[in-house]
């Protein structure tokens, strides 16, 4: 974050201030620059952002609702440690609801819809062409943006807070447990989603969905590294 963006920061409403530290701080855990069971100091963050104490709580009260933040009675905030089992659990949920989402979607879709998904392709394949922490960072959200985009085509507002919340756990899971140096959400799987969405066949899209859900939990393993602390973690 630079001066610039701190002084508009400080200006803005409380209620925004809180959703832009919560963003910065979303990425900052999915990107794993901030490492399972790190501290999130009120005093620290507020310090940080140069907002109030209050202002920072409820930034970290949104990412403890979401399942990113763990907050304990008299101990504080974490950056929340998903376990083997509730990552299962997250994949589990994924599988009950998401060929649901694509019942949904096929009676909305459109061809405009399609171009969408195909230009959000286009992405995904620029950032698996990069190297580096930032286009691993935008793999991953492009990624996870390709299931927000089906979430909010099926026209339900809770469905898609619901798999807003899945998608941003899921993104820490295989930040944390990943096997491989890239998104396991692979590229060419969504290709075949969105090829089965154009012939509107919910049941061959659900298949694929269903084997790229199976696809993103076997690549998991159980190995953790280290992150980096809360201060250069936001790049301050």
């Amino acid at each position: 974050m630079n001066i610039g963006e701190k002084i508009v920061l400080t200006e803005a409403a409380p209620e925004d201030r809180s959703a832009a530290i919560r963003e910065a701080l979303r990425d900052a855990i999915i990107d794993r620059r901030l490492a399972p069971g790190t501290k999130l100091s009120e005093a620290e963050v507020g310090s940080l952002f140069d907002v109030s104490r209050t202002v920072a709580r409820a930034a970290l009260q949104m990412l403890a609702f979401e399942g990113l933040v763990t907050i304990e009675r008299n101990r504080g905030a974490f950056v929340s440690n998903p376990s083997p089992e509730e990552a299962r659990q997250i994949f589990a949920s994924r599988r009950l609801l998401e060929p649901g989402i694509i019942a949904a979607a096929v009676e909305r879709i459109t061809a405009g819809h399609i171009a969408q998904f195909r230009r959000l392709l286009d992405e995904e394949a620029h950032y698996m062409n990069e190297r580096g922490p930032a286009a691993r960072r935008a793999e991953i959200k492009a990624s996870g943006e390709f299931h927000l985009m089906l979430a909010a085509l099926s026209g339900n507002a809770i469905l898609e807070r619901f798999m807003d919340e899945l998608v941003a756990r899921s993104s820490l899971v295989i930040a944390i447990y990943g096997r491989s140096g890239i998104s396991s959400c692979g590229h060419g799987e969504h290709a075949a989603i969105v090829e089965a969405l154009e012939q509107r066949d919910v049941a061959r899209t659900s298949e694929l969905m269903l084997h790229h859900i199976d696809h993103i939990e076997a690549d998991l393993d159980l190995r953790l590294r280290e992150g980096m602390a809360l201060r250069n973690a936001l790049g301050f």
